[in-house]
């Protein structure tokens, strides 16, 4: 493999489609909710005779769901789950009949270690003990001082993507990180396509000057995706946005930050570098009903320090053109680096043609998903005490996200430099919310939330 990629030059140094990726669980129907929940805080889960590691599922949606279910399949077991925490009680129960229901040998948790509300994810990581795992899959917004507090208990972390919704979190992960470094601690960052072996395989032929010198990266997401519908007058406005987080900025970054880091982590693994500016374009369809911060479409050109440019092609809007895949162009030749869902579809071009019947050469179907990858390599570094820490290089990724989506949303060019300083916040007080509390942004007459507008919005 290359060497580690480094930061840029700087005068300082659901109808929404991401279920796709956890959806190897059978789905059952409606599931009642039966126990009941408790809130207090309990002692540790002490350790037994046998090497068992415990897990802690912070966020019991089907990311985390399928998360579990990976820990569970992993030849480097064995994983036993002891702790569920969540916002929503249905989420947390409707989680925990459907993994009972495949994997109850690996199911320990009654109901006083289903915990509820703001607090619920410190509850369940002191259920754990050191050499255990927190699995941080909830919501990015809460995921920095979540991660703060599972290195300060000396307990080792999965987390989902994306990392947090703005510089100062991505900041606070990264000294997390550092942390956990010093205490040897493992952290496995939720950007599976760094563990595809197609992926792997390609990158080691780019190194090795297969393709030449990359000139050009472009990655398309182009799928529908439904709007926010009103909140219903019955709803608690702050529930209602953690809810539907992926159309909140303050909670998730936004649509665009929360599915798009993975093909940025791709351009920036691709380039093994970080980009030194950003600009782009974006906008709303003008029949829009979408209550949502979101926008339809983005455009977004990066620049690496050599120049070399990258682009990532995004579009919501159903009835349109629909692309999902990587592509980049050497002197040479050019090559797909990732395919449909995030699949390994990885092969090399004689030439420029990004075409069928132009392929040099393919790689085979992989046999093991990234997603179990990357647990089969957090386990067995715990297993074997390998160093095993993504927090930083996935706060960088997840900073070149942000940096693109502020370009588009203020409508100029944005620089690594000024990105990583910021100390924009869209919810300064996130670790304190209460259910009492006010969410940070309101919805207006017509139940629409603050949308960018370029040349008005700040956030950096």
């Amino acid at each position: 493999m290359s060497k580690q990629a480094s930061l840029p030059p700087t005068s300082s140094t659901y109808s929404i489609a991401m279920l796709n990726r956890r959806q190897f669980l059978a789905r059952t129907g409606a599931v009642a909710a039966t126990s009941a929940l408790a809130g207090v805080s309990l002692p540790a889960v002490h350790a037994a005779v046998d090497d068992t590691i415990r897990l802690a599922l912070i966020g019991c949606g089907g990311r985390g769901t399928g998360a579990v279910g990976n820990a569970f399949d992993s030849p480097n077991g064995p994983v036993k789950l002891v702790a569920m925490a969540d916002l929503f009680e249905r989420k947390l129960e409707t989680s925990f009949q459907t993994l009972q229901e495949k994997y109850a040998s690996q199911m320990d948790v009654p109901a006083d270690r289903k915990f509820l509300g703001f607090d619920a994810g410190r509850k369940a990581i002191d259920c754990l003990r050191p050499g255990d795992v927190a699995m941080l899959t909830g919501y990015s917004g809460f995921r920095p001082g979540q991660l703060e507090y599972a290195v300060e208990k000396g307990i080792n972390v999965f987390m989902e993507k994306s990392f947090a919704p703005d510089a100062p979190g991505l900041r606070r992960v990264i000294k997390a990180g550092e942390v956990a470094e010093k205490k040897n601690l493992k952290i496995a960052a939720g950007l599976q396509c760094r563990h595809s072996v197609n992926r792997q395989a390609l990158i080691r032929r780019i190194r090795e000057g297969e393709l030449g010198e990359i000139q050009l990266i472009r990655a398309y997401r182009m799928q529908p995706v439904g709007a926010l519908r009103k909140r219903p007058a019955a709803e608690k406005d702050l529930y209602w946005q953690v809810r539907n987080f992926v159309h909140f900025l303050w909670v998730s970054g936004g649509l665009f930050a929360e599915m798009n880091i993975h093909q940025i982590d791709e351009i920036c693994w691709l380039k093994d570098s970080y980009p030194v500016a950003a600009h782009g374009t974006g906008g709303r369809a003008p029949n829009s009903a979408d209550c949502s911060q979101n926008l339809d479409s983005f455009s977004i050109e990066w620049t690496f320090a050599d120049g070399t440019k990258a682009m990532d092609i995004v579009r919501w809007l159903p009835k349109c053109h629909q692309d999902f895949a990587t592509y980049l162009h050497g002197t040479k030749c050019a090559a797909q680096f990732s395919g449909p869902h995030h699949l390994g579809t990885v092969h090399t071009y004689k030439d420029q043609r990004c075409s069928m019947d132009n392929i040099a050469w393919r790689a085979p179907k992989e046999t093991v998903t990234p997603w179990q990858a990357e647990w089969d390599v957090l386990l067995d570094a715990i297993r074997k005490d390998k160093p095993h820490n993504e927090a930083r290089r996935a706060a960088l990724s997840n900073m070149a996200d942000l940096m693109g989506r502020a370009a588009v949303h203020m409508g100029r060019v944005v620089t690594w430099d000024e990105m990583f300083a910021s100390n924009f916040q869209f919810c300064p007080n996130i670790d304190e919310l209460t259910p009492e509390s006010a969410p940070p942004i309101q919805e207006d007459d017509e139940g629409r939330y603050p949308v960018p507008v370029p040349g008005e919005w700040m956030e950096v």
